[in-house]
């Protein structure tokens, strides 16, 4: 249709822009284009394709705020709606400050979505029927790693807001990494996570709605004093525990809060559990290895800007959960 308007959906996840897709207004002309990065969403904008932009923060290659950064600096015409996972007040600032007219939570709600577009003052006719030459939109596929790694980045965003507030920082946010792991891959993942450095890590079964696992977040010593000092705590033996057993609560507890909520079932957490303090990863494989054998990992890790501080969330679905959860994923993509 010539008077289609060029509107495209940039987000890494699959499952994003086809929900983002389904819930655009039927009858609207638009023409849309889809991008997987920040940059191949960028040069559709150059080309023309984004008068409107449905703009994702955490990407690959370009990211949400460096895009909007180069759409204002080269001066390019394009309205842009964020809509993300990362629900911190300093992202949403962040993002309105850099040229973002709206900013929408994932998941999205159908009708704020439509009403931030029509603040865009753009005329969308409400068209009665869809016209002959109205071309079907395209849905992209989405597999179950992509859908579920689109649920962990949505509560692991919720996890990060709450962090956030709690130490008063802005927390960076990666894309989620979602792998089935034998015990052997899932020890070189939690190596990759210690890095050289000793850990300590925090323990947490779960179990809901046919689904049960472990959470498992790990902390480098050498940052622990850094985060008592962003609380004005004085470090002990007894408060360096403390400190370990609360951060597992706010980070896991929201995640998998954010998990559930969006699976529609009631995850029941046990009480955390101190694996291993001032230990290497073997250590802690070796302890663990009979319960951990083959699972579903995701690998999350929170970093807190201008601090050398990160913590690393590992969430283990065990394997006879996987089939509930591919059933609870299909019903959402």
């Amino acid at each position: 249709m010539d008077d289609a308007i060029p509107l495209l959906v940039c987000d890494d996840s699959s499952m994003a822009r086809k929900q983002l897709i389904r819930n655009l207004p039927p009858s609207w002309p638009l023409q849309i284009t889809q991008a997987e990065n920040g940059l191949l969403g960028l040069e559709a904008i150059r080309s023309g394709k984004g008068r409107i932009v449905l703009l994702d923060l955490t990407m690959p290659e370009l990211n949400g705020f460096d895009v909007l950064a180069r759409i204002r600096d080269e001066g390019l015409q394009a309205d842009v709606i964020v809509i993300s996972g990362d629900v911190q007040q300093e992202a949403i600032r962040r993002a309105k400050t850099l040229g973002a007219l709206a900013f929408l939570r994932k998941p999205v709600n159908p009708m704020e979505l439509e009403a931030a577009l029509l603040a865009l003052g753009l005329e969308f006719p409400a068209l009665a029927s869809q016209p002959p030459d109205f071309a079907p939109r395209c849905l992209p596929s989405v597999n179950f790693r992509d859908a579920f790694r689109e649920l962990a980045n949505i509560a692991m965003g919720r996890a990060a807001e709450l962090l956030g507030r709690v130490l008063n920082v802005f927390i960076r946010l990666p894309i989620p990494n979602v792998n089935i792991l034998e015990v052997g891959e899932l020890q070189m993942a939690l190596a990759d996570a210690q890095g050289t450095q000793q850990v300590s890590a925090i323990c947490q079964g779960y179990i809901g709605g046919g689904i049960a696992g472990e959470a498992l977040l790990i902390f480098h010593d050498s940052e622990i004093s850094d985060v008592a000092g962003l609380l004005n705590s004085q470090m002990d033996a007894t408060s360096h525990l403390e400190l370990l057993l609360d951060l597992a609560a706010i980070i896991t507890g929201a995640c998998l809060n954010g998990l559930s909520e969006q699976l529609g079932i009631q995850l029941s957490v046990g009480h955390p559990l101190l694996l291993g303090q001032h230990c290497a990863i073997d250590e802690l494989i070796r302890l663990n290895r009979p319960r951990w054998k083959q699972t579903l990992a995701v690998e999350i890790s929170y970093a807190l800007e201008n601090h050398d501080i990160q913590f690393d969330l590992i969430l283990l679905f065990t394997e006879d959960s996987v089939p509930r959860l591919q059933r609870k994923v299909e019903l959402l993509a």
